[in-house]
């Protein structure tokens, strides 16, 4: 795995051999940025489910401002730790906590985003919990940008405070796009 463009392009990230994860394949994280890259310069971004930390490193390469990084997982907060390290940038946060815990937090110190990735493991709700904490929190600024992954594209239902504006099938997940409206 590594980053596809900006200023870190082509550096390798550690993440495959995370007990409980999927990283983001090239290809999908490529057309993925593609659709977002309007929205990305100058953006506080949230890498929820974090992972590798792959998503919110890409967005750091590609020019946001900060990106926080959410992961229940020790190992994948000392991979995403790691990760970071290895491309010098500091405008981060790593947050190792339950997903929830952490949106509570984002609201209590009155964090709000421009890109959410939620990217959590399959077969959950969370993807439908996340959104309705967002909602309730307020924590997407206005024509903010939400990426969703799972496999299972039912359990994206698009909440009211969102639009649909993009939908895209890679193998065995969707991607989806909402806009803050």
């Amino acid at each position: 795995m590594k980053i596809i463009s900006g200023k870190y392009k082509g550096r390798i990230l550690e993440g495959f051999d995370l007990k409980g994860t999927r990283p983001t394949m090239d290809r999908v994280k490529e057309s993925l940025f593609a659709m977002i890259q309007n929205n990305i310069l100058d953006s506080t971004v949230l890498d929820l489910f974090s992972g590798s930390g792959n998503l919110g490193i890409e967005a750091l390469s590609e020019g946001a401002k900060f990106s926080y990084f959410v992961d229940v997982n020790k190992q994948a907060c000392k991979t995403i730790k790691n990760n970071l390290e290895k491309i010098g940038d500091s405008n981060y946060k790593v947050i190792e906590t339950d997903y929830l815990k952490a949106l509570d937090y984002f609201y209590n110190e009155k964090i709000k985003f421009d890109i959410i990735f939620l990217d959590p493991p399959y077969n959950t709700d969370y993807v439908k919990k996340s959104l309705e904490k967002i909602e309730e929190y307020n924590l997407i600024d206005d024509k903010g940008i939400i990426v969703c992954e799972s496999n299972n594209l039912e359990k994206i239902i698009i909440p009211n405070f969102c639009q649909l504006k993009k939908e895209k099938k890679y193998g065995d997940k969707f991607i989806v796009l909402l806009e803050k409206i």
